[in-house]
């Protein structure tokens, strides 16, 4: 059996291929090694995927890719979290952006922009990704992500520069204050992911004046920032995996057709393309 995962700081989709043309899904946490140790992400496998493990025995080879993974030592943390609960498996860890790349564009060049709970972009020339300059993380990048667009709303809120009637309904939905936002965002983990969670409010104030131009803000600062920071991205095709990306694919569409940015594939989850990438690749 052969076991591929893509993760993201939010969830991790994992799809067991137990015959050519069978396969099982699950789902546990985000599992990156940025913000977990070894013995957290084997210990979030075991709880959250206990029917997942039970196949141990036969799963022969496992793909991971994550994001977080974009060095050896990443690797290590993850491969030895899995190598416990696997132990027969051969185990290969690589970079969500390699994911994106797979299940995109295949074997053919292109540009491959991840635009989930964070983002992030890089340039596949049919084998290999090239590290660019993003990747920044939540602090320092992340244009464009549900991260962006949470901790933009957030700020807006809390500084009174919300519309009144949008303001109270982010008000009546989450319920915040400054105490609340200070105390998940600087003393909990995973602040990343708790600022994401309020992308969702976009999508029920898009057609409004203000959720418009929020929506506009994010997807050019990403094209702006990301794409066009590759001198020659009016070459090739421009593919997106993420829910932002999907979720908003009209108005990313839109904006990148404006910029001069050719769109390829949009999707959310790229783990059934990406399983049928390997599965091709490997001759089954």
């Amino acid at each position: 059996m052969i076991l591929v995962a893509d993760s993201g700081s939010s969830k991790t989709d994992w799809l067991l291929n137990t015959t050519p043309e069978e396969s099982i899904s699950f789902k546990t946490a985000g599992l990156n090694p940025y913000f977990l140790t070894e013995k957290e992400i084997a210990k979030i496998i075991q709880e959250q995927a206990p029917d997942m493990v039970a196949h141990a025995d036969e799963v022969t080879e496992i793909y991971f890719f994550g994001a977080g993974c974009s060095s050896p030592d990443r690797h290590e943390i993850v491969s030895n979290a899995i190598s416990q609960l696997f132990n027969k498996a051969f185990i290969s860890v690589d970079s969500d952006l390699l994911g994106c790349a797979y299940a995109t564009c295949g074997q053919e060049k292109g540009i491959c922009c991840v635009m989930g709970t964070g983002s992030n972009i890089s340039y596949f020339d049919g084998e290999n990704i090239h590290d660019g300059q993003h990747g920044l993380g939540f602090v320092l990048g992340d244009e464009g992500s549900g991260t962006w667009f949470g901790k933009a709303m957030i700020t807006d809120f809390l500084y009174g520069n919300m519309p009144a009637d949008i303001s109270h309904r982010f008000d009546k939905a989450y319920g915040l204050n400054k105490e609340i936002v200070i105390k998940n965002v600087y003393q909990k983990p995973n602040a990343n992911t708790y600022l994401a969670s309020f992308s969702k409010f976009v999508s029920e104030i898009k057609t409004s004046p203000y959720g418009q131009e929020l929506l506009e803000r994010g997807l050019l600062e990403f094209i702006e920032s990301n794409i066009k920071s590759y001198p020659e991205y009016q070459r090739y095709k421009c593919h997106f995996v993420g829910s932002i990306a999907y979720f908003f694919a009209e108005e990313l569409t839109a904006l990148c057709q404006q910029q001069g940015v050719k769109t390829g594939k949009i999707i959310k989850q790229p783990i059934h393309d990406l399983m049928a990438f390997i599965l091709k690749r490997n001759g089954l």
